[in-house]
């Protein structure tokens, strides 16, 4: 398989939870959102130069390629692993930017005004983390976080989510538990599979398994 067939059979797949498109790279920062997202998520590829409809314009500069290094190692805190690889075809550049995912989270985009943001992926788009993901990856680099516990407090939450689907701000409302615990007891119970934590409408929603 040549270079050509290689980046064709890529792009049939179109984009989704581990593939991006990028046309052209204009803002290292925007670009370190995705390295961001897959870096915390299940890693993923970004094919630079190629538009959303998949037709191969090629990277136009040696300043598109600098900015990619800047997204990973610059706007990236701490500095994303990944990896460039360049294919030339038909007189076009594409690089194929791969990011495995991290072994320790969360990988911070930095936005415009120097603060760290947390992105993860869904289907074909970059979300930024709830701070249930936050308390998620904390955790899970707490060796002590292995047991769950089933206290009133515990018991208190899992009842409010009977029979619902709840954002976080309801269930600290419907439940009266103070929202730095639901955030606690939720990466928990997420972690454990006892409750499902989905996005939709723009919002993360929570729900008993």
């Amino acid at each position: 398989m040549d270079d050509r067939q290689y980046l064709l059979r890529l792009i049939s797949d179109g984009e989704h939870q581990q593939q991006d498109f990028k046309y052209r790279v204009a803002d290292a920062r925007k670009l370190a959102r995705s390295v961001s997202a897959f870096a915390n998520t299940d890693g993923g590829r970004l094919l630079i130069g190629v538009r959303d409809d998949g037709h191969m314009s090629g990277v136009r500069s040696e300043e598109e390629i600098y900015m990619m290094h800047q997204a990973a190692y610059r706007y990236c805190r701490p500095e994303a692993s990944i990896k460039f690889d360049t294919y030339h075809v038909e007189g076009r550049t594409i690089v194929v930017a791969t990011v495995p995912p991290a072994e320790r989270r969360p990988v911070c985009a930095i936005d415009e005004a120097d603060k760290p943001r947390a992105y993860i992926r869904i289907d074909d788009e970059n979300i930024v983390a709830s701070p249930v993901h936050l308390a998620m990856w904390r955790e899970a680099q707490n060796d002590s976080g292995t047991m769950m516990t089933y206290t009133n407090t515990v018991r208190q939450l899992i009842n409010t989510l009977y029979g619902r689907s709840l954002t976080l701000n309801q269930l600290v409302r419907l439940s009266h538990i103070p929202r730095h615990k639901v955030i606690k007891i939720l990466a928990r119970l997420v972690r454990f599979n006892i409750v499902l934590c989905r996005y939709a409408d723009q919002q993360f929603l929570f729900s008993q398994m």
